[in-house]
């Protein structure tokens, strides 16, 4: 018969020896184990209410998971455009994205219902309205099919319209080049204007605006400060016709990768975010107004006839953009019963 071991020492000396290979074998794949999820969040912008949520929902996910799972805030369009940042958290390259939902409208056109002008009284119905639970619950899982798992909708701003020369009236923007966001919403909105709609990404603007490539932006008084516009084009007419609105979502797959437990932690903290960021929003918005004008930018609002107007210009452009196409008539519907209900 064979023997395994020799002597009794040769053997203690030998299965020491196991040991020792077999620790080293287990202890990077302790190591591994140890190491947090990492969770790269992006948006287009910065210092603003998007990069706070990223903040808050970032604190509340390593705060749930016990730093299991740590996130990496990219603002300033730092891991590319737009489309790049969408087409990676679909992928799962990047772990989720806060930005105006019609930036995804290429995915899918049902996300630039929100950008219907003329639906909202004020903010605060906007943000009712939003969060009324059958509307909310149904945008989310707009993008389940294409790789999004919405997280969160919160409100920006009112709609406003920036521009290298002064405006006084709508009819002011009448063949003005305006930088809107690739969605059928916003074009249509500049077409009822007499004004062209360039979509364009948020970092190629401010290039293009100190060139006279565009006029001026169709956008959102808060980002446009932070951006610091105001030394380019300094005039700013405030239409409120319609409400900036953010989405957030992160990555399906990505989601589906982690253990029950932390996806509950994710998509919990993605709702706290959402209702934390209101009051914080309506704050920041007012002290981004002083900033504006403590830097020489003008503000000029619309009389009441003037606004009365542009509302009836534009009130009727949701139902017949949305009307184009089923599922998405489907979502405006629902999204103005949410009007009705919390008006």
């Amino acid at each position: 018969m064979t023997k395994l071991f020799g002597p009794s020492a040769n053997r203690r000396s030998v299965l020491r020896g196991m040991g020792v290979v077999a620790g080293a074998v287990a202890m990077p794949n302790i190591a591994r184990a140890q190491s947090p999820i990492i969770m790269k969040i992006a948006t287009p912008t910065i210092n603003d209410n998007q990069h706070e949520w990223m903040r808050k929902f970032a604190s509340l996910v390593e705060e749930g998971t016990k730093g299991a799972i740590k996130a990496e805030l990219y603002p300033a369009s730092q891991l590319g455009t737009a489309p790049r940042m969408i087409e990676g958290t679909q992928l799962g390259t990047i772990q989720a994205l806060v930005m105006p939902p019609e930036f995804l409208s290429g995915v899918d056109s049902r996300y630039e219902v929100l950008g219907a002008p003329g639906l909202f009284k004020d903010l605060a119905h906007a943000q009712r309205a939003m969060q009324h639970a059958d509307f909310n619950n149904a945008f989310l899982s707009v993008g389940e099919s294409k790789g999004l798992t919405g997280l969160g909708l919160f409100i920006s701003a009112p709609m406003v319209v920036n521009c290298r020369t002064k405006l006084n009236t709508v009819a002011d923007v009448a063949g003005k080049k305006v930088r809107v966001l690739g969605s059928a919403m916003q074009i249509e909105q500049m077409k009822r204007l007499k004004g062209t709609g360039i979509p364009m990404s948020l970092g190629e603007v401010l290039p293009a605006l100190q060139q006279g490539t565009i006029d001026g932006i169709l956008g959102s008084l808060p980002v446009i400060t932070a951006f610091r516009y105001y030394d380019t084009a300094k005039y700013v007419l405030e239409t409120g016709h319609a409400t900036v609105t953010v989405f957030a979502a992160t990555s399906k797959v990505w989601l589906d990768s982690l253990s029950k437990e932390h996806r509950t932690v994710v998509l919990d903290a993605g709702r706290k975010a959402s209702e934390y960021i209101y009051q914080w929003t309506l704050d920041f918005n007012d002290a981004q107004r002083k900033v504006w004008l403590q830097n020489g930018g003008e503000l000029q609002a619309l009389s009441p006839s003037d606004k009365e107007e542009l509302m009836k210009l534009m009130l009727p452009i949701g139902a017949e953009v949305a009307g184009r196409k089923p599922a998405e008539k489907q979502l405006f519907d629902l999204l103005m019963k949410s009007v009705a209900a919390t008006a």
